[in-house]
């Protein structure tokens, strides 16, 4: 029984030592998680073009005339509206309701995406894919708030990796259905197959728009669903760490402005979500594998093979979940990812002696990079729980220094390190990587140091307080003995 039990924590987390917390976690990993998960599975990456050049080298490409840096271009023109809105959207949560604004932003990403199915020209979709990162903007870091506002800290880590492994598994999924689309559905009643996947995924979002307009239950202060007693509501907010009440007024600025987090935590997801990533962001494997003169890869080849990276992402992150959820040490899978990122890029680097098979692992080892996306906005969460309108803004900000780098390194940093015309071998940007990869290390050692030594302080603070309501019934005694004191 020990044994079960022991490995049962180290998968899941410490069991809710009551019926009632357990049938409360239940109730919030059905409703909360679930929505979260579907939501980003339904139109981060089913209907995200940036992840999707197959989609290109399934006819688009040539149907819309693009040329040169276009592809880089349409999605600059999506991370400009994503970074745009970050900031705004995330702190509307703490207006509207999250259960109003995520459906909201989902129906608008649907009808986008399916407005995308008649686009004629490249300057068709720099409109669409604007407007589409305005709506996205609260999904990513809108999801890590909400599940930072439900979740204890042992229970947070496995939660966001299940949650970023949905985009994952879309990844899978949008690989085998464009391939399908191609093959079933291409030329049907006159619409290319790539049209069609646009059409598709836009009719996908909307069921899942209608399930968080009934059901998704907003923060455990604010919630009024009705599957949820007045007691649960109370255990809901009584389950995690005591916090201050804080607002959201000017007063936010200085409680940001005036603390370390914001700037290690930005520094940290900005290499890491920025730049780590790219061999995965940038499709560099179905780049690779179209550009490839021995041996040839068909359409579907170029579909298919890079979900092996996707894969090992899944592994990545759940695995890497499991061990910070038990051991409450988020910052050592930066160390991890940085590692293998390093042997990832080397072996690219060098390139002419490996073998296809090495190259296969090299780009799958890369998916090691996406562990961060849990990891590190979970670290934030941990961070900066004791205020929430900090930890919302810290949240955004993380997203938004990554993407607002990257609205500049889709015209630089990508075209000089990663361009889609360097393929199949990108020797700038896997030095890039190799440089990265300590630098990424530092970073997050120093703010393991800070985070420590915060730690520290508040522990001193409390057995300073502690020790001096001690003294104090002690002295009450002793006085009334006398002389002894």
């Amino acid at each position: 029984m020990n044994v079960a039990r022991n490995i049962r924590v180290v998968l899941w987390g410490e069991h809710p030592s009551t019926h009632e917390e357990r049938k409360l976690l239940f109730k919030v990993d059905w409703f909360v998680l679930s929505f979260v998960c579907m939501q980003y599975y339904g139109f981060d990456h089913i209907c995200d073009f940036s992840s999707h050049y197959e989609s290109s080298v399934s006819g688009m490409k040539e149907a819309l005339n693009m040329t040169g840096h276009d592809f880089n271009n349409v999605n600059s023109m999506f991370t400009v509206g994503y970074t745009i809105a970050q900031i705004p959207q995330n702190l509307a949560l703490h207006i509207i309701p999250p259960r109003i604004l995520f459906p909201m932003n989902t129906l608008i990403w649907g009808s986008l995406t399916m407005v995308t199915a008649a686009a004629t020209n490249v300057r068709h979709l720099y409109v669409i894919r604007f407007f589409q990162g305005m709506a996205e903007a609260s999904t990513f870091v809108g999801a890590h708030f909400i599940m930072g506002s439900w979740y204890k800290e042992s229970e947070l880590g496995k939660r966001g990796a299940i949650f970023s492994s949905s985009a994952q598994v879309a990844t899978i999924f949008s690989g085998v259905l464009q391939a399908s689309i191609y093959q079933n559905l291409n030329g049907l009643h006159g619409i290319a197959g790539f049209r069609w996947l646009f059409i598709i995924c836009g009719l996908i979002t909307w069921p899942i728009a209608l399930y968080g307009f009934c059901f998704f239950p907003d923060t455990p202060e604010t919630t009024s669903a009705r599957y949820f007693s007045p007691e649960e509501r109370k255990l809901a907010i009584s389950r995690l760490p005591p916090k201050p009440k804080t607002k959201l007024d000017v007063s936010l600025i200085r409680r940001v402005l005036g603390r370390w987090r914001i700037y290690a935590l930005c520094l940290i997801w900005y290499i890491v979500g920025g730049e780590l990533e790219s061999i995965g962001s940038n499709s560099l494997m179905a780049l690779w594998m179209k550009a490839s003169v021995q041996p040839v890869y068909t359409v579907q080849h170029i579909n298919y093979y890079p979900a092996g990276g996707t894969a090992v992402a899944i592994v990545a992150l759940l695995g890497t979940a499991v061990w910070t959820d038990y051991t409450n040490k988020r910052y050592q899978v930066n160390l991890l990812i940085a590692a293998c990122m390093l042997v990832s890029s080397v072996i690219l680097l060098v390139y002419t002696p490996i073998s296809t098979g090495g190259k296969f692992f090299a780009f799958y080892l890369a998916g090691v990079s996406y562990a961060g996306q849990a990891s590190n906005f979970g670290w934030c969460n941990d961070i900066a729980r004791d205020d929430d309108q900090e930890r919302g803004v810290i949240l955004a900000a993380m997203n938004m220094t990554s993407n607002a780098f990257n609205a500049w390194a889709r015209h630089s940093w990508s075209i000089v390190f990663f361009p889609a015309n360097d393929a199949p071998r990108w020797h700038k940007g896997m030095i890039s990587i190799i440089v990265l990869s300590p630098i990424l290390v530092i970073l997050t050692v120093g703010t393991r140091v800070l985070q420590w030594r915060d730690q520290q302080r508040v522990e001193g603070v409390e057995h300073d307080r502690d020790s001096g309501q001690d003294a104090g019934e002690h002295i009450d005694i002793k006085d009334e003995r006398g002389p002894e004191l």
